[in-house]
């Protein structure tokens, strides 16, 4: 019996993601296990596995539709059986005794609870229409959740009057994809001619009035698509910047003894463990024990509570081709220096080869980002989205320094910590910045 196939939710925060590439096609015959599709989600590109096996009947989400978690993305069947009940919403056609097909996985439902979950598809915001108007706001372009509020029917339910009178209005008509790029390339809706069906405003039509005006024949450019893992770091820094009141303290931390103690144990650690142990590894294990004693760094401020977390889910960042991802050290306090390194290191490949996992990616709170090897000195890190803070690690270079009164070489390294200036206030992020500096400085300790 056909199936409809909905958005899995691969990720304790995802929302909605962006389908980003088809591996079959209408048609195809597939294989439980085998890789479906691509989605785009807040954090990383993941391949969604067919959760059943049978012929690809209908592909409802394509390629660039971003959709809520849940919501149906395709139609898994046998060649022949009818799927017109389900593409209206319906129950497939099914002999009277058959009982719904019971199944496990997440990402798929039978038809009753597809029909339950997605009962009005066009209606995100779950505002609530009569079929006529659902009818007339399909043909002509317009989507039913922009009339949240103006409903006139029953219980505030949109009836074809209100669409009607929405259309009238002069409404601009875009899809949801159109309507979010607009918003973050700053364009008017109102200017842009729609070549979709009735006129609607897609993607390309966007994009088409986005785009800059065209440069002297002597010019030429190289354009590189404001897409992908791209966009979704931009929408992040966007809302972290305009959400969080970012506040930076930047601390001097002398790394000379430091320097010293992974001399000594770099060789013997990577002869035991298989890694040469580095200063981001030291400066990890650091921090996840200071935080413990600082709660209010290691929170996130969720509606109207500030949570502050028991444990330290450490997020390093890595710098891969096309951006950076953020991989999670969970339970970093209870573990070894050694233990950081090996797990730092296996979670840095798998994110350069492309085989991070949700799980991987999921539960930070708080994040390391070490630009040290770039000669960097100072920078503001932009807080993950959900945290409270981000901790900036800059180079380490040898300076001249005044210790007990005389001028000595020592190997110097900025700290830098942004924090949310509506959780945690100058006094306590200064205080956890000179915990952990005195922590770094003595650093043995870290290996007890």
């Amino acid at each position: 019996m056909a199936n409809v196939i909905t958005l899995p939710m691969l990720g304790q925060t995802m929302e909605e993601g962006t389908i980003s590439k088809w591996f079959k096609q209408e048609g195809d015959t597939i294989t439980a296990g085998e890789p479906l599709y691509e989605v785009m989600t807040d954090k990383v590109n993941m391949e969604v596995e067919a959760p059943e096996s049978g012929i690809l009947r209908k592909i409802i989400a394509k390629v660039d539709d971003t959709i809520p978690i849940l919501e149906p993305v395709a139609i898994i069947g046998t060649a022949d059986e009818s799927i017109d009940g389900l593409l209206s919403g319906g129950q497939p056609s099914a002999p009277a005794q058959e009982q719904p097909k019971e199944v496990a996985a997440p990402a798929v439902v039978p038809a009753a609870a597809a029909a339950s979950v997605s009962k009005d598809t066009a209606d995100v915001n779950r505002v609530f229409a009569s079929p006529r108007a659902k009818r007339v706001a399909m043909e002509n372009g317009v989507q039913v959740s922009d009339l949240a509020g103006r409903g006139t029917g029953p219980e505030g339910r949109v009836v074809e009057k209100d669409v009607l009178a929405y259309i009238a209005e002069g409404a601009v008509k875009a899809t949801p994809l159109a309507s979010k790029i607009a918003d973050v390339e700053g364009v008017n809706l109102r200017n842009v001619a729609g070549t979709g069906t009735g006129g609607r405003v897609v993607r390309d039509d966007v994009l088409r009035a986005a785009a800059p005006a065209a440069q002297p024949a002597s010019t030429s450019a190289r354009v590189v698509p404001f897409a992908g893992m791209r966009k979704r770091i931009a929408d992040n820094v966007s809302k972290s910047a305009q959400t969080a009141p970012h506040v930076t303290l930047t601390t001097e931390v002398d790394m000379t003894e430091a320097v010293e103690l992974r001399k000594k144990i770099v060789g013997e650690f990577e002869k035991r463990y298989g890694v040469r142990v580095t200063f981001t590894d030291f400066i990890v294990k650091a921090a996840a024990l200071t935080l413990l004693n600082h709660p209010m760094i290691n929170s996130a401020l969720q509606g109207n509570e500030i949570r502050l977390f028991d444990s330290v889910n450490m997020g390093l960042a890595v710098t891969l081709d096309d951006g950076l991802i953020v991989p999670v050290i969970k339970d970093a306090e209870k573990k070894s220096v050694s233990e950081i390194s090996i797990e730092a290191k296996q979670l840095a490949e798998k994110a350069r080869s492309n085989s991070i996992t949700g799980a991987d990616l999921a539960g930070g709170t708080f994040t390391i980002s070490n630009l040290g090897a770039f000669g960097i000195e100072v920078f503001n890190p932009i807080i993950t989205p959900g945290q409270t803070a981000i901790l900036g690690v800059c180079r380490i270079a040898e300076k001249p320094v005044v210790k007990d009164g005389q001028i000595v070489i020592r190997s110097m390294m900025n700290l830098c910590l942004s924090f949310d200036h509506r959780i945690v206030d100058g006094a306590p992020a200064a205080k956890f910045l000179q915990e952990l500096k005195n922590k770094l400085e003595s650093p043995l300790m870290l290996l007890v």
